[in-house]
C-alpha cells in the first residue's frame, strides 16, 4: 500500500507565536549542538595533523 506523503507544516502566519517561539528554542539549541561538534571536529584534525608532523622528525 502506498502511503500518503506528510503533509507540509502550516505556514509561519497560521501558527502560533508559542508554537514559533518553540521552533526557534530548537533550532538554536541545533545550532549550538552543531556549532561544538564542529569544533571537537577541527580539535581532533588538528591533533591529528600535529602528531603525524612530531612523528616525522
Amino acid at each position: 500500500m502506498p502511503q500518503k506523503p506528510p503533509s507540509p507544516p502550516p505556514a509561519d502566519e497560521e501558527r502560533s507565536h508559542e508554537e514559533l517561539l518553540e521552533e526557534l528554542a530548537y533550532l538554536r539549541a541545533e545550532n549550538a549542538y552543531l556549532k561544538k561538534l564542529d569544533a571537537l571536529i577541527q580539535e581532533e584534525q588538528a591533533a591529528r595533523g600535529k602528531k603525524r608532523k612530531s612523528s616525522k622528525d
